[in-house]
């Protein structure tokens, strides 16, 4: 029986669903990167370099049986994949797991480990000299990186901008009001309901004075500043749609098992799923899950009845530092407040690399 299963990304998801397929099938992941980002590290690696490389792990350690091929994926169909170097890798089973991608330094942009290290570095050193830094967006990596910066240097002003009159408002009341509480024990000034009538003529990430108009009339003035909004799905290989049709906002439609409607062998998960639920780490991960148990099954001849659904209600971790943050979690009757203490057990303290180092082998 055919048992190759092809995973087109390293991320949450395709690191997480080779791993689960690798004793159960001939597994080929697919990445141009030399080492799996565990991104939820990557605004703590920038405020502190000297842990930075804890946010990497080599794919070389993630399976015992299967196959890594670090390349870009060019062109995908019912039969397999095109690869940049012009390889055509066929696939029985196929995942596309290609996440998104987030400015700077919400996620590495560079493929080699060295070259986003050398990234996160130079970017440290400019914040280093900022006395003011803007943050343009207050969504929760916005937020996530302004508790960081004041958790190593509580003297710097940051200030957040955003256009929405409310933080993070798929989350209930009573954890965006202790979001609030926290943010302004740790001194960050929220500008909500406000836009920027232009961009900063500095580049992000860049010390260099800089005064901006806000849409009110008012001007702020700063040292440095970061664009935390903007997610661009990566599903270019999509689009001469020899596989599947995209959404308007590049989704890939998929049914509950996770499958193309067309294609029941071909799964799509994490960003790239138009599955409609908040785009996390998390979701990413559970994902895997279901897509791993459906293809065990189809292995063994059994139909793949496994299924994800979206919650009503979004579950989510929000660390402002290490110590701080908040957090909307499971209870008996509906999503409740988990406090700081609970934020920072579960991902703040480490922000999962022990559960990556495991994943890896590498603990």
């Amino acid at each position: 029986m055919s048992r190759t299963v092809v995973v087109v990304g390293g991320g949450y998801g395709g690191a997480a669903v080779a791993k689960a397929l690798d004793a159960e099938a001939d597994v080929v992941l697919i990445d141009p990167r030399d080492a799996f980002v565990n991104s939820a590290g990557s605004l703590r690696a920038l405020v502190r370099p000297d842990w930075a490389h804890s946010i990497f792990f080599p794919f070389d350690t993630l399976l015992a049986h299967g196959e890594v091929i670090r390349d870009r994926v060019v062109s995908a169909d019912p039969g397999g994949v095109t690869l940049a170097s012009g390889r055509r890798v066929a696939a029985d089973y196929l995942v596309l797991a290609t996440g998104s991608d987030y400015a700077h330094p919400g996620k590495p942009a560079a493929d080699s480990r060295e070259e986003a290290l050398e990234q996160l570095r130079g970017t440290h050193k400019e914040l280093v000299g900022a006395d003011r830094v803007l943050i343009s967006g207050a969504g929760p990596v916005g937020l996530e990186l302004a508790g960081e910066i004041k958790e190593v240097w509580p003297e710097k002003r940051v200030t957040v901008v955003a256009p929405g009159d409310r933080l993070l408002p798929a989350l209930r009341p009573e954890v965006r009001e202790e979001l609030h509480r926290q943010l302004d024990a740790l001194g960050v000034e929220l500008r909500l309901g406000v836009r920027l009538v232009a961009e900063p003529a500095t580049e992000p990430g860049r010390t260099g004075t800089f005064t901006v108009r806000l849409d009110t009339g008012e001007e702020l003035t700063a040292d440095l500043w970061f664009r935390a909004y903007g997610v661009r799905i990566n599903g270019d290989y999509l689009a001469d749609g020899r596989l599947v049709e995209r959404t308007a906002r590049g989704h890939v439609p998929v049914g509950a098992t996770l499958a193309l409607e067309q294609h029941p062998h071909v799964y799509a998960i994490g960003d790239l799923s138009a599955v409609p639920e908040l785009k996390m780490a998390g979701n990413a991960m559970r994902h895997a899950e279901v897509v791993a148990k459906n293809i065990a099954a189809q292995l063994r001849g059994e139909p793949a009845e496994a299924v994800h659904v979206p919650t009503a209600e979004p579950f989510m971790l929000v660390p402002l530092g290490p110590r701080g943050g908040v957090g909307q979690l499971p209870g008996p009757d509906g999503p409740t407040l988990a406090p700081a203490r609970t934020v920072a057990e579960y991902k703040g303290a480490d922000l999962f690399t022990g559960r990556f180092a495991e994943l890896f082998g590498t603990a």
